[in-house]
């Protein structure tokens, strides 16, 4: 490589430096901060609405019966709404059995079958079924504005403080607020998985409490950031939302969810477009199951980023509607992008390198020249603030959320986490290949007890 070659470089990298360097800090400001500052806010009263919680399952027998049995006595005065999305395990027979328990009859748990060719065409279409029914059973006198739908996962448990929080006046007290989404932890953090052998066991459990920085930390993080460009986004699980709200985008077809693989952000985009307020609590959260296999975990990110690039053909609906900021709206299209942006940065990142290695093919010596000459700066950069960013968490997750002092242990989550999230990479490429290939169907992520579960579940109450 020539010394001019060298310059050059040099001076790309000492821009690019200063780029990352003032994006770190503004991505610091912007998100850690008031993220870390954030203090609890008063709760309302639940009785002020009426709850209905939507279940939608495909082949749940292994946990629909322990979920339906803690709503039921955690919320006594909720509605539970269990959509069976034509099963082909005993889902609806576990339903219907914890229906008839003690010789009576569960007023407030309802099972909605579907059978195909209607069913497995989406979780969308499956809440929109649990929507229709809703709509036929309410009496027509209730204001529905006062009633609020929560989607639930099979698995998923919602802390019993999530209706007080969910009702405090900044949340559905404000009559602006469409739909509230939840914080988000994983249950198994500290189960380890069975495995044939320690290391197998081990990397499972790693990966569940991965899943669980991200959405106690970084995701959350974002969410409360979102709250200043007013475009928080809903999540396929602890999703709130008003009736009313869902009304308003039903359309003619009676369809508030719509058919993309990544349904609660594209609730959110109507929502938000409709001229809707969205809102986000850490105070409460839903608890779900972390996956234990990479190959599972892959295919559940797989479809989320799937479903974000189908979620593109919105963006000229975000960028004209006059009830999102410009700010809201570059923010949303940012998100939208990232999918397409880590695809151009996997082709884009080793050209430095592929640079480094053609230019020193014919003269190895070259290699040291290089080094000495202050370009090995390029690695330091891309090494940190590929990383920066990402490691930042582990110390976060493990004071603020596992409260521990133990600071190596969060150095040591955060690189990990930086792995983790460089997976995306990966499922971003899976997802582009599945869009070229026209396959749009629902791949449901199976359970890590499916695999261990028995029949018995829940039928012998």
């Amino acid at each position: 490589m020539s010394g001019n070659g060298l310059k050059i470089l040099l001076s790309i990298t000492q821009a690019f430096a200063l780029t990352m360097s003032v994006a770190f800090i503004v991505y610091v400001v912007v998100i850690v901060v008031p993220y870390l500052r954030r203090k609890p806010a008063p709760v309302g009263d639940p009785a002020d609405f009426e709850w209905h919680f939507f279940v939608p399952c495909r082949d749940e027998q292994a946990v629909i019966g322990e979920t339906v049995r803690y709503l039921r006595s955690t919320f006594r005065r909720a509605h539970v709404w269990v959509v069976d999305d034509d099963s082909e395990d005993r889902t609806a027979r576990v339903v219907r059995a914890l229906w008839r328990r003690n010789g009576g009859y569960d007023e407030h748990l309802h099972l909605v079958a579907r059978t195909r060719p209607e069913a497995r065409t989406g979780k969308g279409d499956a809440l929109n079924a649990a929507y229709h029914a809703l709509d036929e059973w309410l009496d027509p006198r209730k204001s529905r504005a006062d009633v609020v739908v929560v989607v639930v996962d099979a698995d998923g448990r919602p802390a019993p403080n999530c209706l007080e929080v969910c009702a405090a006046g900044h949340l559905f007290g404000d009559e602006q607020i469409g739909a509230v989404q939840l914080d988000v932890r994983m249950s198994n953090v500290r189960t380890r998985p069975p495995g044939r052998t320690w290391a197998s066991r081990a990397f499972g459990l790693k990966l569940a409490q991965l899943q669980d920085l991200e959405f106690r930390t970084a995701i959350a993080a974002i969410q409360t950031s979102r709250g200043f460009t007013g475009t928080i986004s809903m999540g396929g699980n602890g999703q709130f939302t008003r009736l009313a709200a869902l009304d308003s985008i039903a359309g003619e077809e009676r369809q508030p969810w719509r058919g993309s693989l990544l349904e609660d952000f594209e609730l959110g985009v109507h929502l938000l477009t409709a001229g809707w307020r969205t809102g986000f609590t850490p105070d409460s959260h839903v608890a779900q199951e972390g996956l234990y296999s990479l190959r599972r975990f892959l295919v559940q990110r797989t479809r989320w980023g799937q479903g974000t690039m189908q979620c593109s053909r919105y963006l000229r609906r975000i960028w004209d509607s006059p009830h999102v900021s410009t700010l809201g709206a570059a923010e949303m299209m940012y998100y939208l992008a990232q999918p397409w942006m880590q695809l151009l940065g996997s082709l884009l990142y080793p050209v430095p390198f592929l640079l480094l290695l053609i230019g020193t093919a014919g003269d190895p010596a070259q290699v040291w020249t290089w080094f000495t000459g202050g370009a090995w700066i390029l690695f330091v950069i891309y090494g940190s603030f590929g990383l920066l960013p990402f490691i930042v968490w582990g110390p976060i997750y493990q004071l603020k959320c596992l409260r521990s002092k133990n600071i190596f242990r969060g150095i040591g989550m955060g690189l990990l986490y930086a792995v983790y999230i460089y997976t995306f990479y990966i499922t971003s490429w899976r997802a582009l290949l599945r869009l070229v290939r026209g396959r749009n169907g629902w791949a449901k992520t199976r359970r890590n007890t499916e695999a261990t579960a028995g029949v018995k579940v829940a039928l012998d109450s």
